[in-house]
């Protein structure tokens, strides 16, 4: 079974960092690109960064220059360093793959605040 579980949000100031981890087990991680994706309080889900298996990233434009996607293939993880937050960033992120194959986890809370 598929397990995705999303970690290292909280509350920082506007201009802070955050570094969210996305642990993968069930999956043979390395054959699936990985996405981050995020949901603010009543708006629709929103992807916000891919990585290929092989390492190949991209942004959306928004976060593009803040955001770094990166992960481990023999860790089964993949990581979002966020810096120079802003208040439009609080969301609940998620992980998954990139055609969103399995189920979503519970996410993890970012609160930006001014």
């Amino acid at each position: 079974q598929v397990q995705l579980v999303e970690s290292g949000g909280g509350l920082v100031q506007a201009g802070g960092s955050l570094r969210l981890s996305c642990a993968a087990s069930g999956m043979i991680f390395s054959r699936y690109g990985m996405a981050w994706y995020r949901q603010a309080p009543g708006k629709q889900r929103e992807s916000v960064a891919f990585i290929t298996g092989g390492g190949a990233t991209n942004y959306r434009a928004d976060v593009r220059g803040r955001f770094t996607v990166s992960r481990d293939n023999a860790k089964n993880t993949m990581w979002l360093q966020m810096n120079s937050l802003k208040p439009e960033d609080t969301a609940v992120y998620y992980c998954n793959t990139t055609t969103q194959n399995w189920s979503w986890g519970k996410g993890t809370l970012v609160t930006v605040s001014t």
